[in-house]
This record gives structure tokens, C-alpha cells and sequence, in this order.
């Protein structure tokens, strides 16, 4: 299929083509909007406040397929997100990202056979990307913001174009660039998990313009919903972070070519294992004369899960006040505690709390983690969707140092042996070991998510 000049639907302008006949518009109303075409009569792009509501999902064969030969026939079917992470995974030629954009969404069409239908994509390449670890480091240096416009967004874009125009029920929810805008604010200055990278990138603004360009330029299509990433709560839910971060982003949202209503709001707990909820304790609870909130494990944070947070973090920024979860790795089962015991308060939390992992700050392989919530849409007043962004079962960094020609480092988040830094209040990485790089299907890591899902398979 020619991409020459493709046919493109973009917010307030004439468009192009639509299936081989010339179209006019004649109608913008309520978000709807219209077009006359003299083969097929009318033709009706809408934009919806929630766009998994009364729509299938994008299941990704390829993923699909490494999970049914993992043994995870149960789950084989379950949507989950194609990640943009190189500018060769937009055509394909990426390790672990053999499929291109295009094939991706013509494959979504014909799942879509018509009907309303959501794909499902990352886009991860910001220059200088993940300024506070090395696993994921990107292939853009710190100042080739020029090349993540023209060789990254821009085919992107293209794609995306001639897709969205040519399919009224195809709706394309993007992730906009995960641990960028919140890395600016945690990991620069004077503070102790400051890392010179971050600070660089504080400096240029490439983060801010990036994501400005990103959700600017993706965003001038009807049917594209955007979702700015807003890490989780045990990363912006201090007060010293929560405010800070809000005004980042209104900042960046607010920037042209982005603005207020090409975003359908935020994600949450993306790549991450933090839970939806801790049913057994409360901040505003006090045990044995300790507030819970002075706990080691809440450590005077606002919130104890990502419910909470993510509902008022959508709320304090501009745009839609959409909100999406990532429960892809999140179950931490396959039963749950029940209350701990009132003797301490770091008892009571400790062996109450869902999420098990030795600290927050921990994000790479967590063992003994599970599979958490299936996709659903509109699980909860406020929540877009419990969705699976994160494919369970690819690795968030390999365990020690791998050559390679993607740009991944080697960083001791991800070798269980590692005793930690300010980052994570210098506890146990908690990581699997003989782990791939980032993006690879791990094998041993399926096997343990599928055991201990929550709810169980």
C-alpha cells in the first residue's frame, strides 16, 4: 500500500481521499464528524469520551503466539499494546519488533471487521530516553530531537494517517513516551536520585518538546487518544513530586503543536507492578500509636495504590480526564493477605499489602509477581480501562551485561544481586535473574506471572 500521499483526517482540515472517492466536509458537531462521500454516502468520524467503551481490542498475534507456545493458551487472547521503541519498529526491522506498524493495523482492521475497535501502541523513543536508567536506553542522543521528529513521529504519523482516515471505528490509543516528564521531575537538581543524564534533559527541554510534538502531531486525527504517561504512585504521589508533575505536564499539554484536546488523558503503572488497590490498610489509619502513612513502606506518601492516585492525577491535568492502568503484571496472587497484625505499623502494612516487592522504586523482572486484572474497559467510574500495555512475558532488561545493536545498557536494577541506590531507598533489586534485554520474550518470567495471577487463571 503507497504511502505517498496518504489520505489524512486531521482535526479542522479538508481531508484528502476516502476509499477512492472524493469526500467534502459538512459537518463538525459534539466532536462528530462528517463527510459526504458520493460512492458510499455518509461518512462519520466521532470522538468518543472513552474509547474502549462498546469497542473490541487489538490482539497482537505475535504475542500471542509466543504466549501459546509459553503454555499460556488461557490467556493467548487477550489484547495487549505494540510498543514503538526504535524507528526500526515502525517497519518492522527491530529485534523483537519483526512486524511493522502497517501490517499491525491492517491486522487490527480485519480483527475490527467493522466494528468499533481499539489498537494499542507505545510510542517510546524521546531523545536521550529513560534518563534514570540504562535497560531501556534509547537509540536518540540527548540532542537529536530533529531525528525523533522526522525519522520517528512523522513516519508514525503517516501510518497512523492513512489508517485512522480510512477507518471511522478504528480508534488508536497512543502512550505517549513512558518515565519521560516524570523523570524531570524526581531525578534533576539537587535532589539525591538526580542523575546527570536526567539533569541534561532537563536543560535542553527535548523531553517537553518531544512530547509536545508527539501528541500535537498524532493527535490531529479524530480517532487517535492520546495517553501522556504519569508514572505511578509510588513515584509522583508525594507531595514534593504530585504538584510538580501536574504542572509539568499542563505546561507540555498546553505547548503547541500539542494542546488541551488532543489528550484523552493519563496512564498509570505502565511497565510497572504497582497494585489497583491495598484493601487492608488506609493512609488516614493509625496503628499502635503510628500513622500508616509513616510506615517504611508508604513513607509519608499521599497514596497507597494506583487507583487513588491515578484518578486525581488525571483530574489535575489538562484535556480529557481519562485514565488507564496498566495491570499487565500488577495480581501479585494467586491469593491475597488478609489484615496484618496491629502490633507495629510497619507489621500491620508489611504483611498486609498486595504489592511485595521490597520497595516502590523496584520496576525490572519483580519475582513473584502475577498477572493482574484482565483488559477490560470502564472497570471503574473514572477508569478508561484496565489494560495489558506492558506484554507479560517481555523483559524489562536483561540480568547482566548483553551485547547488543539496540541501544540497551546494562542496569543493576535488573541483576538480583544488586543492593540498590537512592532511587529505591537502596533495598534489593527483587529482579529475576538470566533475564534478555528489555523487549525479549522471557520465558521464566511467564511461567512465574501465570502462577501467581490475581484473579487466578
Amino acid at each position: 500500500m503507497s504511502r505517498s500521499n496518504p489520505p489524512r483526517h486531521r482535526r479542522g482540515r479538508r481531508p484528502a481521499l476516502y476509499a477512492g472517492a472524493l469526500v467534502s466536509a459538512v459537518a463538525l458537531t459534539a466532536g462528530t464528524l462528517s463527510f459526504a462521500s458520493a460512492d458510499e454516502g455518509p461518512v462519520t468520524f466521532e470522538r468518543v469520551d472513552n474509547p474502549y467503551q462498546g469497542a473490541g481490542v487489538y490482539v497482537n498475534p505475535d504475542w500471542s503466539a509466543n504466549a501459546e507456545a509459553s503454555g499460556g493458551s488461557a490467556i493467548a487472547d487477550q489484547p495487549t499494546a505494540v510498543w514503538l521503541d526504535r524507528i526500526e519498529a515502525i517497519t518492522g526491522g527491530s529485534a523483537g519488533n519483526s512486524t511493522g506498524l502497517e501490517e499491525h493495523l491492517q491486522r487490527a482492521v480485519e480483527q475490527a471487521n467493522g466494528e468499533p475497535y481499539v489498537f494499542q501502541m507505545v510510542t517510546y523513543n524521546l531523545p536521550g530516553r529513560d534518563c534514570s536508567a540504562l535497560a531501556s536506553n534509547g537509540q536518540l542522543g540527548p540532542e537529536e530531537i530533529d531525528r525523533y521528529k522526522t525519522e520517528f513521529i512523522d513516519p508514525i504519523a503517516e501510518i497512523v494517517g492513512e489508517y485512522a482516515t480510512a477507518n471511522p471505528n478504528l480508534r488508536i490509543v497512543n502512550i505517549v513516551e513512558i518515565d519521560s516528564l516524570p523523570n524531570l521531575v524526581t531525578n534533576v537538581g539537587s535532589r539525591e536520585t538526580a542523575t546527570p543524564e536526567c539533569d541534561v534533559m532537563l536543560a535542553n527541554g527535548n523531553y517537553q518538546e518531544g512530547v509536545s510534538y508527539n501528541v500535537g502531531t498524532l493527535g490531529e486525527y479524530e480517532n487517535v487518544y492520546n495517553y501522556l504517561d504519569a508514572g505511578h504512585w509510588g513515584w509522583l504521589g508525594w507531595d514534593s513530586n504530585f504538584q510538580p508533575a501536574a504542572d509539568l505536564f499542563n505546561e507540555v499539554i498546553n505547548t503547541a503543536p500539542s494542546s488541551p484536546d488532543k489528550v484523552a488523558g493519563v496512564a498509570v503503572n505502565v511497565a510497572n507492578y504497582g497494585a489497583l488497590d491495598e484493601p487492608n490498610f488506609e493512609i488516614t489509619e493509625t496503628i499502635a500509636g503510628t500513622p500508616v502513612r509513616q510506615s517504611e513502606w508508604i513513607d509519608w506518601n499521599q497514596y497507597e495504590d494506583n487507583t487513588d492516585f491515578g484518578l486525581d492525577f488525571a483530574a489535575a491535568v489538562d484535556g480529557n480526564h481519562g485514565l488507564i492502568i496498566d495491570t499487565s503484571r500488577n495480581g501479585w496472587g494467586p491469593e491475597l493477605p488478609g489484615p496484618g497484625p496491629e502490633t507495629s505499623v510497619d507489621e500491620y502494612v508489611n504483611e498486609g499489602r498486595v504489592d511485595q516487592r521490597f520497595q516502590t522504586g523496584n520496576w525490572c523482572n519483580q519475582s513473584g509477581a502475577g498477572l493482574g486484572e484482565r483488559p477490560q474497559a470502564a472497570p471503574a467510574s473514572g477508569i478508561d480501562a484496565y489494560a495489558w500495555i506492558k506484554p507479560p512475558g517481555e523483559s524489562d532488561g536483561a540480568s547482566e551485561e548483553i551485547p547488543n545493536d539496540e541501544g540497551k545498557g546494562f542496569d543493576r536494577m535488573c541483576d538480583p544481586t544488586y543492593e540498590g541506590n537512592p532511587r529505591n531507598n537502596y533495598n534489593m533489586s527483587g529482579a529475576l535473574g538470566d533475564a534478555p534485554l528489555s523487549g525479549h520474550w522471557f520465558d521464566a518470567q511467564f511461567q512465574e506471572l501465570m502462577a501467581n495471577a490475581y484473579p487466578p487463571l
